[in-house]
This record gives structure tokens, C-alpha cells and sequence, in this order.
């Protein structure tokens, strides 16, 4: 049987308007901004004048992702429809996709089979422009700091201890170390220099924690570019930066609005990383989602142990926000790849693979009941290939902990296929739940660190190389010990080595180096090997994809 592509069953939807779909979500017109037919911005101060209380806030996180693909954005949009037809009012908030990514490993990003959000082109393009204001504001910073130094540096900055790199959003290796302020003394102060993806811009990561205009300048004034020559850090309100890197930024922090294949409306604003940042959407979008829907539906980046940890303890406890509970998404392949099969193995069934391979679902689970204390739910993603019998032991597997499980069929049927779903998390948000974080935020900065390491990871704690324990010592010393910790780790394990998967046990997290990232607001904790700028791989998404005479785009999935 011949399936659509992604793309293909993207064309061949009927688009609303966004002003209808607006007005079906109670926007009003005045809030309104449009760009073009089918997107639209919504000004922030809608959040001041809605008086409607908020809705209940599910998260969709999943298990460690594997190459056989565990579709958390689908589900999540699934979700969102699913909703909606059980007669439940419901909104979701997104991250915009890094066009780093859609160039190269993954494709488009906006969900997939009837399970998308439209127009998917523009999203997984250029949509709004909103990472390109990101990183014109990343790059006006770096240049306002070359230009200080080469103006004189009244501010004695240290041209050693520059922190600052510039951006752009595409993957290419080649701009991770560079040296430049060549050509003599017109052309500036030569130096090492480097390049992260706009989505590890620390810009992005302040733009989604921002909860308005003011405090969006407040947190850009804090962020630390460089250190002096007597240790003390130099910021961007030092540089006189800030208002510049604001005005840029005034539009892009609107929330932008679309919809799905089937009419729901999605915001669809800001994409930092899970594995180098914290992985979420924006906080003005969920709010804005929590406040026109009774039921705000969105996701975290990667695993549970990633972008749901840092959903919970830094976009939570930032925002206020408390959810009311969690679908963790697995598939009955990803299970059997974490227990030993190889992609081109997946096929067959092996319940002895599915029984190796659980324990990462259970563990996940387990943390998100007995440390953040919520109600969860198992969707499970059924391909052809799942048997009955691996199917019910997942089911039995779940049962054991008093988690449901419920197959999905989002991505061939949409709405339909998550409605059972959307029946189980609204029985799930209506239970009374104790909501905590996985550590104090009083505690010491070793303490978090171990917390995370320990109670969501499940090692044996940590070690600290000798460069990352003076730089943990620096960043107390300037009194920065009181923010929480983002954990800048490998996708692909509990553990910081790639190459285990399933539920290790019995390691120790390696930190190699600790900064803090003071305007978004916590300590850059990493451990591994994470690049800040990804390299394409050998055959790289871009070259499927094309446009043609009519500018129809193909090739996006």
C-alpha cells in the first residue's frame, strides 16, 4: 500500500483562514497581526486583558529517542484533536522548528500523517522570521562587544575570557571554531571565536522564559559576554545592548498562531534544544494556550529526562505554571532498539528485546509519578509490524505501576485516532495532584546536580573534571548558586554515554564544564560530548528537498 508524504497530505488540506480560527479560539481581531492568509502573530497583551481562568496543562514527553522514532509532536497534536472531538475545548503550544535540523537529520518538524500543523512549509522554513530576529540580536551583541574592544575597552574586558559567540540557525561544523580580526588594526582585535546554533543562543533561551516586554529587557541586561581583567562578568546592559536587542525582538516574542489539519489552533513560538537548553516553547504561548483552551496540550524536547525535566523544574517553577498531567509516548520498536535489536531488525517480533528494552518507559514513568507527582499516561504508537503479545506486555509492564496505556493512531487517523487518548488524560487531569520539583531550588548547586543525576537519571551521582569544579566555585562566588541547573547532556541515554541505551545503572554523570547563562535564569551544567553547533549529516535532508515552477515545496517529509 502507497502512503502520502507528510507534505502531501499537508496540500491537500483545506485551510481556514486564521482570522476564523482566531475567532473560534476567542481571539479578538484587535490582537490580531497577520502574515499572509494562514499565520498570524497575537499580541502578548491579550494575557493582561483575558479574564477566562486558565485551562488544565497537559505535557507530552516520551521515552530516550531512538532512530526508529517515537512521535512526540504527532502525539501532541494528535492529542490536541483528540480533544476536540470528545467536545473538549483545547489549544496547543509548540516549538518552532530549527531550520539546522529540517536541513539536516530529521526533515520537517510539524508533526506528521494526519496528525500536522499547516501551513507545515512556512513553519519548518522561515515562518515568521522569528529565529532570524534571534539571531540578529545574538549577533548584534557580539558586535556591539568587538566594537567596544576595538573602540578602546574602557570596560578592561578580557579578550581570553570571552563567552559570547555569534549564531546562525544551520548546521555547519565549520563555524564552530574559527579566528577572526584579521587584516590589521582597522579590521579589529584577532581572536578565537566561534559559532552556536541560534537555537543555543542564550537569547532563545530569554526569549521563551520571558514572560513580557519588560522582562525580556530585564533578562537580556544580565547576560554575561565576557569577564574583566579582575574576574567580575560583563553584561549586555554594560554594553548598552539591550535596548537595541529589544527592538528587534518586539515582534517575534508575539505568539504565532496556525492550526492543524483539522482546525485546532496551535501556537507555534520558540524552539531552544532540550539536550544544550531547556526545550520548550515559550511561556507567553502556553499561557496564552492555558488561557483559550480548557485544555492547554504541549511538549518538552527529547526524553522525559531532558526536555520534561526541564519543563518541570526551570519553565515550571519560572512561570507558576502547574500541570495537571503527562503522556509519556513510546513505540514498541524504540523499546526493542534500547534492548539490543538494530534498526533493520525492528520488524520482527522479539519479546525478549521488548523485555530488555522497557525498563527505559518504566523509568521514565516512575519519575514523573513519584517525583514530580503527577498522573501520567502511556501512549504507545502502533506500527503493522507491533504484535498483540508485545502490545500487552507493554500494557502489563505499565499496569504494574498503575499507568494506563492507550495505542495511538494519530498519525492515520488524526483526531479520531487520539480520542481515546484525550477520554484518558481528561480523567487524569481531573485528579487532585502534589506537584513537585526533583530538587530546592535553596539547595547548593552540587546538591541539584546530584539530585538530577540520582533521582531522574538513576546513576550513582556525579564527577566534576578539575575546570568545572572552578567554575563552579567562580560562578557561587558571584552569587549565582541560587538558580536552578539545565543539564546539557546526550539525547540518547539516562547516562552521558550515547552508546547505552535502555535503563543503565551503576554510572556517575562526568561534568566537564559549568556556565551560567544569567539572563534565561540557571547554570548550564554539561556533561558529555554536546555540540552547540551540529554538523550535517552524510547525506544530508536538503537534498530531497525542492520547489517548482508554481513554488510548491517537496521533499519536507
Amino acid at each position: 500500500m502507497a502512503y502520502l508524504s507528510d507534505i502531501e497530505i499537508a496540500h491537500r488540506c483545506v485551510m481556514k483562514p486564521i482570522t476564523d480560527i482566531a475567532e473560534a479560539a476567542g481571539i479578538d481581531e484587535k490582537y490580531l497581526e497577520q502574515y499572509g492568509k494562514y499565520k498570524a502573530k497575537v499580541d502578548y497583551r491579550l494575557l493582561d486583558d483575558c479574564t477566562k481562568p486558565d485551562g488544565k496543562l497537559v505535557l507530552v514527553t516520551a521515552i530516550t529517542p531512538t532512530p526508529a522514532g517515537e512521535g512526540k509532536t504527532t502525539t501532541t497534536i494528535g492529542l490536541a484533536d483528540g480533544l476536540r472531538k470528545i467536545g473538549k475545548s483545547s489549544v496547543a503550544a509548540l516549538r518552532e522548528p530549527s531550520l539546522g535540523p529540517v536541513f539536516g537529520i530529521k526533515g520537517g518538524a510539524a508533526g506528521g500523517g494526519y496528525s500536522q500543523v499547516v501551513p507545515m512549509e512556512d513553519i519548518n522554513l522561515h515562518f515568521t522570521g522569528d529565529f532570524h530576529a534571534i539571531g540578529a540580536a545574538n549577533n548584534l551583541l557580539a558586535a556591539m562587544l568587538d566594537n567596544h574592544i576595538h573602540q578602546g575597552n574602557s570596560l578592561n574586558i578580557d579578550t581570553r575570557r570571552i563567552t559570547w559567540k555569534r549564531c546562525v540557525d544551520m548546521n555547519d561544523r565549520q563555524l564552530r571554531n574559527i579566528v577572526d580580526g584579521l587584516g590589521g588594526r582597522v579590521n579589529g582585535m584577532p581572536r578565537e571565536d566561534g559559532f552556536d546554533i541560534t537555537v543555543a543562543s542564550e537569547i532563545m533561551a530569554v526569549f521563551c522564559l520571558s514572560s513580557s516586554i519588560t522582562d525580556l529587557k530585564e533578562r537580556l541586561s544580565k547576560i554575561i559576554v565576557a569577564y574583566n581583567t579582575e574576574g567580575q562578568p560583563v553584561t549586555a546592559g554594560d554594553l548598552k545592548a539591550v535596548g537595541a536587542m529589544a527592538a528587534l525582538l518586539k515582534d517575534a516574542i508575539k505568539p504565532n498562531l496556525v492550526q492543524t489539519l483539522e482546525g485546532t489552533p496551535v501556537f507555534v513560538h520558540g524552539g531552544p534544544f532540550a539536550n544544550i537548553a531547556h526545550g520548550c516553547n515559550s511561556v507567553m504561548a502556553t499561557r496564552m494556550a492555558l488561557k483559550l483552551g480548557d485544555y492547554a496540550v504541549t511538549e518538552a524536547g527529547f526524553g522525559a529526562d531532558l526536555g520534561a525535566e526541564k519543563f518541570f523544574d526551570i519553565k515550571c517553577r519560572y512561570a507558576g505554571l502547574k500541570p495537571s498531567c503527562a503522556v509519556v509516548v513510546a513505540t514498541v520498536r524504540a523499546l526493542k532498539m534500547h534492548g539490543g535489536l538494530k534498526k533493520t531488525e525492528l520488524a520482527k517480533p522479539d519479546l525478549g528485546a521488548l523485555e530488555r528494552g522497557v525498563p527505559n518507559l518504566l523509568r521514565h514513568v516512575s519519575n514523573i509519578r513519584n517525583i514530580y507527582k503527577l498522573p501520567c499516561v502511556v501512549a504507545v504508537n502502533r506500527f503493522p509490524a507491533d504484535t498483540q503479545e508485545e502490545l500487552d506486555f507493554v500494557i502489563d509492564a505499565c499496569s504494574k505501576l498503575g499507568v494506563n496505556v492507550v495505542l495511538s493512531e494519530v498519525w492515520a487517523k488524526g483526531g479520531e485516532g487520539g480520542a481515546k487518548l484525550a477520554e484518558e488524560v481528561v480523567r487524569l487531569c481531573d485528579e487532585p495532584n502534589d506537584f513537585t520539583f526533583s530538587y530546592d531550588i535553596d539547595a547548593t548547586i552540587e546538591e541539584k546536580i546530584d539530585a538530577v543525576c540520582r533521582r531522574i537519571y538513576g546513576g550513582d551521582g556525579f564527577v566534576c573534571l578539575p575546570k568545572a569544579r572552578k567554575e563552579l566555585d567562580d560562578i557561587k562566588a558571584l552569587g549565582f548558586d541560587g538558580l536552578p541547573v539545565c543539564m546539557a547532556k546526550t539525547q540518547y541515554s539516562f547516562s552521558d554515554d550515547p552508546t547505552k541505551p535502555g535503563a543503565p545503572e551503576r554510572f556517575k554523570i562526568t561534568v566537564k564544564n559549568v556556565k551560567v547563562s544569567a539572563g534565561a535564569g540557571f547554570i548550564v551544567v554539561q556533561t558529555g560530548d554536546i555540540m552547540t553547533m551540529p554538523g550535517l549529516p552524510k547525506v544530508p535532508a536538503a537534498e530531497n528537498i525542492d520547489v517548482d515552477e508554481n513554488g510548491v515545496i517537496s521533499g519536507l517529509f
